[in-house]
């Protein structure tokens, strides 16, 4: 008798942990597809639209000029989420602002696509941009509450999920819109928002309003005890950081036009983006790798200014003489961006530190980057050529370098930031 209510209580006990078992790898598998859907869906509102930009604005009525004004909105909706985020984020939790984020970005790709009038586009592609910008910030810090025991490996497929959905709107778009009409192929994407809402309904379910209560994976709230912007070290990441998307986001915008006039099809310019977006994959594992590894890294950086240099110089002077080069090249100059990201946590000791110079750096870096493309398209419009604005990508380049000279000495912010 003693031996069977022994043998039942073990039972019982093994059945309980199995069902715990179960209940979490559900769990999780479910916000791992949430986690993937929602990292796919973070870039296409930008790809979708540059290789189409002169098409649409040829329909509803603006003029090229204009296009460097779009180009403007992801990098100024990018800004404004990383200062709006972590007051969602406190007020609804992370999962209820992921969820709010991807209806977001849905709603405005899908609205946008029916508009017909420039100003709509506009207010429609921020909403869209804004959704994204959340994700942004909200995605890593899920990883880490959920995966804490796969940080790397789930941090790596949510960094060639992005890769993905900024490569593949690129080399569809422009085949979709001849297919099907500009509207078919903005528009489509929609359903990637609203499908990466859908996961995020059943976590919300599933966790019954502790997700509001949880804190796992959210930045300690004690003050720092320095200010980022007292740092020569925040500073430098901050022009690294902020060169780097003023030049990766003037080039998503116009190297489909920089092409067109060089005689290229605008499937071919749409080919191009999705390839600059590829070779940004590679870079995405190999340079994080590089910084940790070295102690001063600024030689790769160095390198990653000879390859804009290059290319910048290959599509001015003879764009298609051997343009898959120029964008190859192209591609490898922004792997400043994984390093700066990298540096962010080789530069401090401290989470308050991190999510400091984290804020400071993205926060200046992105709202600098505002400026980049339509700078690019007002100095094409005024001069007629490209030289301008390909010298601005060069200046830009240089500050790059100047930012790095900083960010990659081998010291904390934590002892500069007093100074």
């Amino acid at each position: 008798m003693t031996a069977t209510l022994e043998q039942t209580t073990t039972r019982l006990a093994a059945d309980h942990v199995e069902q715990r078992r179960r209940a979490l790898t559900e769990g999780r598998l479910l916000v791992l597809a949430a986690i993937v859907v929602s990292a796919l869906t973070l870039r296409v509102a930008v790809t979708a639209f540059s290789p189409l930009a002169e098409r649409i604005g040829a329909d509803i009525g603006y003029s090229t000029a204009v296009i460097g004004v779009f180009g403007m909105i992801p990098t100024a909706m990018f800004a404004v989420s990383g200062l709006l985020t972590p007051i969602f984020v406190r007020r609804l939790g992370l999962e209820r602002t992921a969820m709010v984020a991807m209806l977001m970005a849905g709603l405005g790709m899908l609205i946008r696509a029916t508009i017909g009038s420039t100003a709509a586009m506009f207010v429609f592609s921020a909403l869209a941009l804004g959704g994204m910008g959340i994700g942004n910030v909200v995605i890593p810090p899920l990883v880490k509450r959920y995966f804490p025991d796969r940080l790397a490996v789930v941090s790596s497929l949510y960094i060639t999920m992005v890769q993905l959905g900024t490569v593949v709107p690129a080399l569809i778009a422009v085949p979709v819109a001849e297919a099907h009409g500009w509207r078919i192929s903005l528009g489509l994407w929609a359903v990637l928002g609203f499908a990466a809402a859908l996961p995020w309904i059943g976590v919300l379910r599933d966790r019954r309003g502790r997700d509001v209560l949880d804190t796992t994976g959210l930045p300690a709230r004690q003050e720092p005890k320095g200010k980022a912007w007292r740092s020569p070290v925040a500073w430098g990441m901050a022009g690294m950081f902020g060169m780097t998307s003023l030049t990766t986001y003037s080039i998503f915008t116009w190297l489909p036009k920089i092409l067109g006039e060089a005689g290229a099809s605008a499937a071919f310019g749409g080919t191009m983006v999705g390839l600059f977006a590829l070779v940004g994959l590679v870079s995405a594992f190999t340079a994080p790798t590089i910084v940790a590894r070295f102690s001063n890294p600024f030689p790769f950086v160095v390198g990653c200014a000879l390859f804009f240099f290059i290319a910048f110089a290959g599509l001015l002077i003879a764009p298609m003489g051997a343009p898959v080069l120029w964008v190859v090249l192209l591609g490898l100059g922004p792997s400043t961006f994984p390093m700066a990201l990298t540096l962010i946590n080789l530069r401090t000791r401290t989470p308050q530190g991190s999510a400091s110079l984290s804020g400071f750096t993205q926060g200046v870096g992105y709202a600098v980057a505002c400026v980049g493309p339509l700078l690019f398209g007002m100095l094409h419009t005024a001069t007629g050529g490209w030289l301008a604005p390909f010298a601005m990508l060069s200046v830009a380049v240089l500050v790059l370098l100047t930012g790095a000279w900083q960010a990659c000495k081998p010291r904390m912010l934590e002892d500069t930031w007093n100074q």
